[in-house]
């Protein structure tokens, strides 16, 4: 059910609940305010969480109110609450940006086009509903959120997460098993208890008609926990002698089955005409009463049927009211007998157009079946292709786990079963994955679908448990294949060393050698799109073969063809991870940047927050290597946050810890390396212990800390991971120079010149110049510094620059040729110090202190007190974004944009946005606008 309007009304007093109701008028003072709230109602049934939502209707003067009831017969039609919720509006659909349109259209089944992504839809929803708040402030109240179907009910929490300045209130309530589902764990919640002893003798004394008795009166508080619901039905059903106390009250008190059975009977005690129009009723959708009164012709039902339940305040008063209590909808469904429910919902399929809802009609026919019925299945089939069009994955696993019931043939019942899994997997909801995966498994006697069961539990594996456990299920499902579909077998073989590449050695039943091998032996896939991974991670499986002048050969091709790719694709596992250690294991920084950031672009595009997510944590190192450290945390913030969008958890810092390095912050840079390593170990996340060792080793050689330095990087070095056995060398020299480890320093360098040359980029060569200077000779080094500062400043790594200027006025300081020193040494402190590489400008300081020049300290100004969102605003809003633009870029609202930017103005001190750039960094030398795709 759902209403719609402004609201005017009031109802009766509540009693009580005082927290409850302050928590509700702050909300709605927030909303009046033009900001944003929401709040989570927990609590068991009958407790009082719907009379809640209605003091909160009645105190929204002034504001817009929509309300919204789950309903559990309404649970397998995906987006199906939430379409009932933006009906009114869909009106303004034009106006919604194109992408979020044809999300909307397509989830509501109003336009033929692909599945769009759930959280497009999202944001189309957001931008909708944000719209509507923006003529008068709407309040939304949720009833029975445990009912939604999944879809709907991840749309709201994305939502809900998103909302900020936008005069729009969220409420919702839930039954008390709802944390399951995990959608709202991050939202403020209030549990809702029963009533304390006085609130609840004031309740029942309402609704007792005549003498209460106060031992009567006490036994039944403490006997019902102060239950609402509970208080009411028993002094309206207790008799007048057990209320006076003349006669005795059941002991106990049936108060845990209490409310069903109370329904119960009084719905028993109807017509038998008026119970079935009641079980049509709960087994039918809430918005469409043209379809019950259909099958009440069908069952041949009069239209007075319904004044029975009315008379007896089972139905509300009114045309299409609906049940008094969603209790009683649910005790009439659960006391029917199988026979009564099949028939009604046969007669509801009866009802149902197929042309205009297949999916209803389909789940009514099979709930009207009785064993197996193949004509059935075959319907519930088809209207899983329609919910998947529509992006309602839950819905397709739902039918497709009704049709493998149904189904006759063992074969086809396996195949259903697997399709279910899949779509299971799609929509996020893992834990149903593995049964039906059990299920599927007696019959699955083909060797592709074996090996479809394996990847899909291998799936799971990567999402939930640890990475590496994956490359072996994956090999296994190469041998169920054999040479049945070289096409999926490749597919195959590369989901296995993208896991191993993350995973690292050792990995579970097999090694990283050994997928490799696996991969090099397989024959090549033809007629691969430009966009194809496959190049990219052939190149990876030759480098953890051992064949690292092929790997080289390999990557540098592969970067070429995805960088003059006319399109990118995100995979099912997110490229931007792949790319990144390809890009950095030939060290190329520009195919790095242009890709990913493309790839995010394609990512934002789609709606797509999971992969966008990993795409901007990986853009975020491009930006430290560069000297732009608040850029970086800009982006971290931005992917934290749509990572919390989609209900993920995100470590705390742990995806930080090298910026915190670079910018000295040693207690967090060592919390969040904590993080690292503790993640790392429980989720088999080889890759993330490497990063964790090469922020510890930039955080020691930035404190002067060389031994310490060098005890990590030598663990990374014997590991020689991809891309972190390259990135480590330079460090690694350092480090043993300034610690007189000659031999370690050697060892390194030696494995830098044999793969630098190799890869040929400035920033390959830049570093080799820059190893070569610190091990050489006088006579030699000065000119490999030299090349170092001209190579690494050619391409966008200002950091890496300076590091090569700091070290060459250290060395040139130290042969008492201060003057040509202090030009290198201020050079880097400057960029150091704006960049906010605390600890490097406090070695570049204290360098050009012993030169015998004073280095000025950049004092802090107001830039640093934005916050990270209100930052990437303002650095969108200086690169010429409008602010609808930067409002779908972001995933938020434009109210939002405008509120952030009002707040950029008043602590930059500046009244337009062309005078952003320039308020946040006076000297030009830092904090352009991101990359961020």
């Amino acid at each position: 059910m759902v209403w719609h309007g402004p609201h005017t009304g009031a109802v009766r007093p509540l009693v009580g609940r005082s927290v409850e109701r302050e928590a509700i008028a702050r909300l709605l003072d927030a909303v009046r305010d033009g900001l944003s709230g929401v709040l989570v109602l927990v609590g068991e049934a009958g407790i009082g969480k719907t009379r809640l939502l209605d003091h909160a209707a009645a105190l929204a003067a002034g504001v817009q109110l929509t309300r919204l009831v789950g309903v559990e017969a309404e649970q397998p039609l995906g987006y199906g609450a939430l379409h009932r919720l933006l009906r009114p509006h869909l009106h303004r659909a034009d106006r919604l940006p194109t992408r979020q349109r044809d999300a909307l259209n397509a989830a509501f089944g109003l336009a033929d086009a692909a599945a769009p992504d759930r959280h497009l839809v999202g944001l189309a929803a957001l931008t909708m509903l944000s719209d509507v708040a923006s003529e008068l402030p709407l309040l939304c109240l949720v009833d029975d959120v445990n009912w939604l179907d999944r879809e709907s009910a991840e749309t709201l929490a994305f939502v809900a997460r998103r909302l900020h300045a936008d005069s729009l209130g969220l409420i919702f309530a839930a039954r008390q098993d709802l944390a399951g589902r995990g959608l709202f764990d991050a939202m403020p919640h209030l549990q809702v208890e029963g009533l304390p002893a006085t609130d609840a003798r004031k309740l029942l004394s309402l609704t007792v008609p005549g003498h209460l008795a106060t031992a009567v009166a006490d036994r039944i508080v403490a006997g019902t926990g102060g239950n609402p619901l509970a208080l009411i039905e028993l002094g309206a059903n207790l008799g007048a002698e057990q209320l006076a106390g003349v006669a005795p009250v059941p002991e106990p008190l049936p108060v845990g089955r209490l409310l069903e059975e109370h329904f119960r009977q009084s719905v028993a005690a109807l017509p038998s005409d008026t119970r079935t129009l009641l079980l049509l009723m709960a087994a039918a959708p809430t918005d469409d009463m043209a379809v019950v009164w259909h099958a009440a012709g069908v069952l041949g039902l009069p239209a007075r049927a319904a004044a029975a339940a009315v008379d007896a305040g089972i139905l509300n008063h009114g045309a299409g009211g609906g049940f008094r209590h969603p209790l009683i909808r649910s005790s009439v469904y659960a006391a029917a007998s199988g026979d009564n429910r099949r028939r009604v919902h046969a007669a509801l399929a009866a009802a149902s157009d197929p042309a205009r809802v297949p999916d209803r009609r389909a789940w009514h026919r099979a709930e009207a079946a009785l064993g197996t019925d193949d004509s059935a299945a075959a319907d519930l089939d088809a209207a899983s292709d329609w919910a998947r069009a529509r992006g309602g994955y839950s819905a397709q696993a739902l039918f497709l786990s009704k049709a493998a019931e149904l189904t006759t043939d063992p074969t086809q019942r396996a195949e259903r079963y697997l399709a279910a899994a899949q779509a299971h997997l799609a929509s996020g909801d893992h834990a149903a994955v593995q049964p039906l995966l059990d299920l599927a498994a007696p019959t699955l006697d083909h060797p592709a679908a074996r090996a479809r069961a394996l990847r899909i539990r291998a799936s799971v594996e990567l999402f939930n448990t640890r990475i590496d456990r994956v490359p072996a299920m994956m090999l296994d499902a190469v041998a169920e294949l054999a040479d049945a579909d070289p096409r999926t077998t490749r597919k195959l073989l590369y989901e296995a060393v993208h896991a191993a590449v993350i995973a690292g050695d050792p990995v579970y039943r097999t090694t990283s050698a050994a997928v490799s091998e696996a991969v090099t032996a397989a024959p090549p896939e033809p007629d691969t799109p430009p966009w194809s991974p496959g190049e990219l991670i052939e190149g990876l499986a030759l480098r953890s073969a051992g064949s690292y002048r092929s790997s080289v050969t390999t990557i540098r091709a592969a970067l070429t063809r995805l960088r003059s790719a006319a399109e990118l694709r995100n995979m099912a596992s997110p490229f931007s991870i792949l790319v990144s250690i390809a890009a950095t294991e030939v060290w190329d920084i520009e195919a790095y940047a242009e890709i990913v950031s493309r790839l995010a672009a394609v990512d934002r595009g789609h709606g797509a927050l999971y992969s966008l997510s990993l795409s901007l944590s990986d853009l975020a190192y491009t930006e430290i290597w560069n000297g732009r450290l608040a850029a970086a945390e800009a982006l971290y913030a931005e992917a934290d946050d749509y990572a919390s969008a989609i209900g993920l958890a995100t470590h705390g810092d742990v995806r930080r810890a090298l910026l915190y390095a670079w910018m000295g912050r040693e207690g967090e840079a060592r919390a969040a390396v904590a993080m690292m390593e503790a993640v790392s170990e429980t989720y088999g996340l080889g890759l993330l212990r490497q990063l964790a060792l090469h922020a510890l080793c930039v955080l020691e050689l930035g404190r002067g800390c060389y031994d310490e330095a060098l005890r990590h990087a030598l663990t990374v070095y014997h590991e020689d991971a991809p891309s972190q056995g390259n990135l480590v060398l330079p460090l690694l020299v350092e480090a043993a120079v300034r610690v007189g480890d000659r031999r370690a320093a050697a060892l390194a360098l030696e494995r830098l010149e044999a793969r630098a040359p190799l890869a040929g980029t400035p920033w390959a060569l830049g570093l080799l110049a820059r190893c070569r200077a610190l091990v050489a000779e006088d006579a030699e080094a000065e000119q490999w510094y030299a090349e170092s500062i001209d190579l690494l400043g050619r391409v966008p790594l200002a950091a890496e620059h300076a590091r090569s200027r700091l070290l060459f006025g250290e060395w040139l300081r130290r042969r008492k040729r201060r003057s040509e020193a202090r030009t290198h040494l201020r050079a880097a402190h400057e960029l150091f110090e704006a960049g906010g590489a605390a600890l490097f400008a406090k070695r570049a300081r204290a360098e050009l202190l012993a030169t015998g020049e004073t280095a000025r300290r950049r004092v802090p100004g107001t830039r640093l007190d934005l916050t990270p969102q209100e930052r990437q605003v303002a650095l969108l809003a200086t690169s010429g974004l409008t602010n609808a633009e930067i409002a779908s870029r972001l995933f938020i609202t434009t109210s939002t944009v405008e509120f952030h930017l009002n707040k950029v103005f008043r602590k930059l001190g500046i009244t337009s946005r062309r005078k952003i750039a320039a308020a946040l960094d006076p000297t030009g030398l830092a904090d352009g606008p991101s990359t961020s795709g």
